[in-house]
């Protein structure tokens, strides 16, 4: 019998959610993306190390500083990425935008002109935005102009709803860290799959967009198990760790697939406006937390990273 990660590659796309180059050319996977926490873990590899030491020496030259610096690591890593997958990756605007739509719009343009200057078109990437009501609108105006984007930190179907009234390419909403709020929020060691919060927000937001014909792409994401990841198969795709992955590798159990396209009213929902997205990830006190914390995290590993890069440009 072909492996659960073999049966589950025949009905969904499968994302390597790492930006180590030997994971990624090891795990085969068609997407990859990048974060500043996975750009922290990419640094440990010595693989990547040339490539940093290149980055380094081209920002002493131009006088850059460790937040200049950060930017185009990120991009150069993004990059050698491309190389090794057939589909895009996704790059993260600073999370300090994360409530600044015109400065997150300006600082995804200049990620995709650094690709452009490093030979990679925009058809490759897609830009990583947090699921707040501003980046929503930067990807609103991103998607008009061409610029595909994965918004992020998704916990509610508010914030899903959002997206796709603004045509966003791809939603990832985080199942693992939905689960650990309910978790800790009701003292619950385990949840069978078909009764995970996270499973069951995902599939909620899954049905929505079928049941509507929105082609908004739903991206799972933050898994803590592979159980989590079976009872999600035929999801149009879902973002794996390389831990999980080699799981689901040695895993030989049957998966069957549980979402699929083939049903839908097509009917048109009627669009969100920001006073109900507000007020209803409000009455969410899991998806105010986890995106609030998401964020703060995100940032928290963006400092970490910046204290390594200053450390390298001043260690002459």
């Amino acid at each position: 019998m072909p492996s659960a990660l073999e049966q589950l590659q025949s009905m969904t796309v499968i994302v390597a959610d790492t930006g180590d180059p030997a994971l990624v050319r090891e795990h085969k996977p068609e997407d990859c993306t990048t974060n500043p926490s996975l750009v922290l873990a990419a640094m440990e590899s010595g693989e990547t190390q040339d490539l940093i030491e290149q980055e380094v020496s081209a920002a002493r030259a131009k006088f850059q500083n460790a937040d200049a610096l950060c930017d185009t690591l990120t991009v150069a890593i993004g990059a050698n990425l491309t190389r090794l997958v057939p589909g895009r990756v996704s790059t993260e605007v600073d999370a300090r935008l994360s409530f600044d739509s015109l400065a997150s719009i300006e600082r995804a343009n200049a990620i995709v002109e650094d690709y452009d200057r490093r030979g990679i078109s925009k058809d490759r990437i897609l830009i990583k935005l947090a699921s707040t009501w501003e980046c929503i609108r930067a990807a609103e105006r991103l998607e008009r102009d061409g610029i595909n984007c994965n918004l992020t930190l998704l916990f509610a179907l508010e914030q899903a709803k959002a997206c796709a009234d603004a045509g966003v390419f791809l939603i990832s909403p985080f199942v693992g860290r939905i689960t650990d709020w309910y978790k800790e929020a009701h003292d619950v060691e385990q949840f069978a799959p078909d009764e995970d919060p996270g499973v069951q927000s995902l599939r909620e937001i899954y049905a929505y967009y079928k049941d509507h014909g929105i082609e908004t792409v739903v991206m799972g994401a933050s898994f803590r198990n592979i159980d989590q990841i079976k009872a999600l198969a035929g999801c149009d795709r879902l973002t794996i760790a390389p831990k999980l992955l080699d799981e689901l590798a040695a895993d030989q159990s049957e998966v069957g697939r549980v979402l699929s396209a083939d049903t839908g009213t097509r009917s048109n929902p009627r669009p969100l406006d920001e006073p109900s997205f507000r007020w209803g990830l409000n009455k969410n006190a899991m998806a105010t937390v986890e995106l609030s914390e998401g964020i703060r995290n995100f940032e928290i590993d963006h400092r970490k990273l910046l204290k390594i890069l200053d450390d390298k440009l001043n260690d002459q």
